[in-house]
C-alpha cells in the first residue's frame, strides 16, 4: 500500500505557487486540502502520464491472464491475497467478482477512468461486508411477508 500524501492547505497553493509546487520533488504528489470541496491532489504530468500507462498495462495484463485456459481460477484464488475481504464472499461470487474486475479494469483503461473500478471495488467490499456479518446477511436475506409495492426513484421528491 503507498504512504500517505503529504497534505497542504490549498489556499498555500494560491498564496505561495513556486514553493508549494517546488515541494513536489521527491515525491509522488501532494493532497490539496479544501473546505468546502473535495480535496484535489497536484503531480506532475509527467507522473500522472506514468501511473496511467501501469494502470493500463495492469488492466490489460490481467484482461490477457483471465483468459488464458485456468485463468480466472487463478485470479479468483490469489484476489484474497491481495484484497483480504474477499475471503468473506461466498465461491461463486469471487469467480464473479474476479472476472467483474477484470472486464471494468480493462474497459476503464480504455476510457483512461479508474473511477469504475473504484465503484466497483466499493460495491463487492460492502457486499463481503454484508456476508461477514451474520445478524445483518440473516436481516437482509431473511423472507418478507407481503410486498411493500413499488420503490419510487431518487429524486422524484419523495
Amino acid at each position: 500500500m503507498s504512504s500517505p500524501l503529504e497534505e497542504v492547505p490549498f489556499t498555500e497553493l494560491i498564496q505561495q505557487p513556486v514553493r508549494t509546487t517546488g515541494r513536489l520533488a521527491g515525491r509522488r504528489a501532494l493532497k490539496l486540502r479544501r473546505r468546502d470541496a473535495f480535496d484535489l491532489v497536484l503531480m506532475s504530468a509527467e507522473r500522472a502520464d506514468q501511473e496511467g500507462e501501469v494502470v493500463d498495462l495492469t488492466a490489460r495484463l490481467l484482461a490477457a491472464v483471465i483468459r488464458e485456459k485456468g485463468g480466472a481460477e487463478v485470479v479468483a484464488r490469489v484476489l484474497p491475497d491481495v484484497l483480504h475481504w474477499v475471503r468473506f464472499l461466498p465461491d461463486d461470487d469471487k469467480s464473479e467478482f474476479a472476472a467483474e474486475f477484470v472486464d471494468t479494469a480493462e474497459a476503464a483503461a480504455s476510457i483512461n477512468n479508474v473511477a469504475p473500478i473504484s465503484v466497483l471495488l466499493t460495491q463487492w467490499r460492502h457486499t463481503a461486508e454484508v456476508y461477514a456479518d451474520p445478524e445483518l446477511l440473516a436481516i437482509l436475506t431473511r423472507p418478507l411477508d407481503g410486498d411493500f409495492g413499488p420503490v419510487p426513484r431518487p429524486g422524484d421528491g419523495e
